[in-house]
């Protein structure tokens, strides 16, 4: 069995060929910037409702935020080959993932926007090297983390509108102490600022809420896909949960730039199945 992977930070989608009805799973968010081989491999030893014998599985794709050098990319092929002990394991970085799923075999520049976010262009056959993707602290904007820390700083220095601000605090429990505690002392700080942003999702008609998504993809626009040359004559592409959510937002920024809005996909991992089966010749 041939098992694939789109993997965040926060969640790992999985599916493989299991004959007549294909295996989907998911796992928290495999990132080898915050987790080692052990890690991986507690993970899978952990769960119970896999639905298959890890000995069947005889190939691993792996497509992963954070596994963009050899170091990272033998994290985590590490912890996988300790629990699916026959796989061939390979690792790629997840705009490769994305590429395969938005553009095939096509150019076009392609984009994550989920907890993270990273930009890359796509020559149809190879993800050229970005100097974007710089992580929660120096980088992602118009993602997740991004979106959590405007709300969060807003909110803590005032600025919000008094009636989010309330709703906000209760459903979060909100205190300067808090915050910093969970950023600071806590693992997995990117993934709690993402977690704040979903309170966007039941505010969205509320100005203050309207304004600041359209501020953090104006952001993602100017810093990273207006650094291509040649961003008004492709294709540019989106997967991750907040290019989904927010897409009728995210079209029109775009569009304001001259930016030509392609896939705008919520999980590439379908796409990113059929590629890889398609390329192994077991899908016409």
């Amino acid at each position: 069995m041939i098992l694939v992977a789109d993997s965040g930070s926060s969640k790992t989608d999985w599916m493989g060929n299991r004959p007549g009805d294909p295996v989907r799973f998911h796992t928290q968010g495999i990132n080898p910037y915050f987790l080692n081989a052990q890690d991986i491999y507690k993970i899978f030893s952990k769960k119970k409702d896999l639905g298959f014998n890890p000995d069947e599985v005889t190939e691993i794709y792996f497509f992963g935020a954070g596994c963009s050098s050899p170091d990272k990319h033998e994290v985590i092929s590490n912890g996988l080959s300790l629990f699916f002990t026959n796989a061939f394991i390979c690792v790629e970085h997840d705009l490769l993932g994305s590429a395969y799923a938005t553009c095939g075999d096509k150019e076009g520049l392609t984009c994550i926007l989920g907890t993270g976010s990273n930009i890359s262009y796509y020559d149809g056959n190879t993800v050229h090297k970005s100097k974007h993707g710089l992580g929660y602290v120096l980088g992602d904007e118009g993602a997740g983390t991004h979106m959590g820390k405007k709300l969060v700083t807003s909110y803590l220095y005032g600025k919000m509108p008094q009636e989010l601000g309330v709703l906000f605090a209760e459903e979060y429990s909100i205190t300067k102490e808090s915050v910093i505690n969970r950023v600071y002392q806590n693992p997995y700080p990117n993934t709690y600022l993402a977690s704040l942003s979903k309170f966007m999702t039941k505010h969205t008609d509320h100005p203050f809420i309207a304004q600041l998504i359209y501020d953090v993809f104006e952001e993602f626009v100017q810093t990273n896909i207006k650094d291509y040359a040649n961003y008004k004559t492709i294709d540019c592409h989106f997967v991750g949960s907040i290019a989904y959510y927010y897409r009728d937002t995210l079209i029109k920024v775009c569009e304001a730039h001259g930016v030509k809005p392609g896939k705008i996909l919520q999980k590439p991992i379908e796409g990113i199945y059929n590629y890889i089966l398609k390329k192994e010749g077991l899908l016409v």
